[in-house]
């Protein structure tokens, strides 16, 4: 089984999304294995981005991050990695596809397309890095 980790970024939790993304994954069929909600510090952020740390938009990215509470989580399943970014659709939310997390839900803000309520890991070896980053005690 792969793992990929999903999170339901600031945007997505103060608009109330959370159990209508959980719902989604349950209904395709993905096992949750671990969630947890928090505010990420600057530390996991700048390990979690850290191909990003020294670009322009960083510093906006890590406030918007740190602006609220994430759900973090951990699913499993067949092809999850591939599966998950295809339920996400495109990072820009007025392009994605309806029937996407973003083309359904999001929007631009014109705040940048940080603002586009969830994240998945984009292979599986980030995946894994990212999983041992937000839930280091997770068994393998």
């Amino acid at each position: 089984m792969d793992r990929t980790l999903v999170l339901v970024k600031p945007d997505g939790v103060a608009r109330g999304y959370v159990g209508e993304v959980l719902r989604r994954i349950e209904a395709k069929g993905y096992t949750i294995v671990a969630m947890e909600l928090r505010v990420p510090d600057r530390a996991l952020l700048d390990a979690h981005y850290a191909e990003h740390v020294g670009k322009p938009f960083f510093p906006d990215l890590v406030a918007f991050m740190t602006s609220g509470p994430v759900v973090a989580a951990v699913i499993e399943g067949q092809r999850v990695v591939e599966a998950w970014r295809a339920m996400m659709g495109t990072t820009d939310a007025t392009k994605a596809a309806p029937g996407t997390i973003r083309g359904d839900l999001g929007r631009d803000w014109g705040n940048g397309s940080t603002e586009n309520l969830v994240h998945g890991s984009d292979s599986s070896e980030s995946a894994a890095r990212e999983i041992a980053l937000w839930f280091p005690t997770l068994p393998g």
